[in-house]
């Protein structure tokens, strides 16, 4: 009986104070995920969800457990990271507050069955819906941005490979697919991982062309397929929902097999002929013309687009564009990419007011 009451007398105050800290700790991390949600995103249904998971939290933290609060005794307060006081950019800061949000509900769960049973319970449905969140989020995040990027670069094999993406990614480029046909895998796992890294410091998109295992590797963005690539169905299942898939397409008949199949977004070309694709016969400004009026989803013009051009393929229609050699051979990317976001960010203007292209 002694034994009993020393253990309850020890170990109760214990487990109070550790659900008191890791309620905090799970409402805060929510907070800090909602106020992105409800400001970076502009979502209030995603912004909706966490506040009420908070609230389902909070309804757990009664006075009992507040009082049990000893932060001058505690010395967990003193223990720092040096990666804490860090954060690269949003999404490493969303990852870094899902993980502890997750990592709370766990521990409430589990001391919570000492405690209060109902607790647990409520805390381990809640954390599988938090895992749900987390999944939806990261796919909506990227969808969003997805659908703000109009300028799409395709890397070719260059020697200054990441100079060149990096001088694109300072003038605004936020759209970036690795592509290099030739090389062997530990040359593109190596230059993947140095493309993903600096496109996540300057919050771009990055996609690797073709192969999955790739990346999943350096978890890319997504990846882009081709024809002949693997079925979209299971490049999904590879790379789980919250990843962005995208199609190449020549004709109407592939591009509404890309669309049943649910990509993210298509390629439409080429528009001109080009030496990257020299097995295809272009596609002409009719595809254009064809997309524009039958296309739901994203989709970028691409093909021998330059300079020259591009006028041409904007007053066809089309909103987005990729281009290959006209950034990855500039002598000045930085500048060709200014000039390829103002012509598109011009047309988007006219478009917004009722300004036929043609009338440019």
């Amino acid at each position: 009986m002694g034994d009993r009451y020393n253990w309850d007398k020890n170990v109760q105050p214990a487990v109070r104070r550790i659900l008191d800290a890791n309620l905090d700790r799970a409402r805060e991390g929510l907070r800090i995920i909602e106020e992105w949600c409800r400001f970076g995103l502009n979502s209030i249904n995603w912004a909706n969800e966490c506040k009420q998971l908070r609230q389902e939290i909070g309804s757990w933290h009664g006075a009992e457990l507040r009082m049990s609060r000893n932060t001058p005794g505690d010395p967990g307060t003193e223990l720092t990271h040096p990666k804490e006081e860090h954060r690269s950019d949003v999404q490493q800061l969303l990852q870094v507050n899902f993980c502890r949000l997750e990592e709370a509900l766990r521990v409430l769960e589990e001391y919570g069955k000492i405690y209060n049973s109902q607790m647990a319970s409520a805390c381990k449905q809640i954390r599988y819906r938090v895992y749900t969140i987390e999944s939806g989020l990261l796919a909506y995040q990227r969808n969003q941005q997805l659908q703000n990027s109009y300028l799409y670069l395709v890397t070719s094999p260059q020697e200054r490979l990441v100079d060149i993406v990096e001088a694109a990614l300072q003038g605004g480029l936020t759209l970036v697919q690795y592509r290099n046909k030739t090389a062997d895998d530990m040359t593109r796992l190596t230059e993947a991982q140095k493309l993903c890294q600096i496109c996540r410091r300057y919050g771009a998109l990055f996609i690797v062309n073709d192969r999955v295992d790739l990346a999943i590797a350096v978890d890319a963005d997504g990846v882009h397929l081709g024809q002949d690539d693997i079925p979209i169905n299971l490049a999904r299942q590879l790379l789980g929902p919250q990843k962005l898939i995208g199609r190449s397409t020549t004709n109407p008949e592939e591009m509404k097999r890309a669309i049943q199949e649910e990509a993210d977004y298509i390629g439409v070309g080429p528009v001109y002929e080009t030496p990257t694709k020299s097995d295809k016969a272009a596609a002409g400004l009719e595809y254009v013309s064809y997309a524009v009026k039958n296309c739901p989803i994203p989709w970028f013009a691409i093909g021998g687009i330059d300079m020259q051009n591009c006028d041409e393929v904007l007053s066809s229609g089309a909103e987005r564009v990729s281009v290959v050699r006209a950034i990855m051979q500039a002598e000045q990317p930085t500048l060709v990419t200014q000039y390829f976001l103002s012509q598109l960010n011009r047309y988007q203007t006219l478009r917004t007011h009722n300004i036929l292209p043609e009338k440019v």
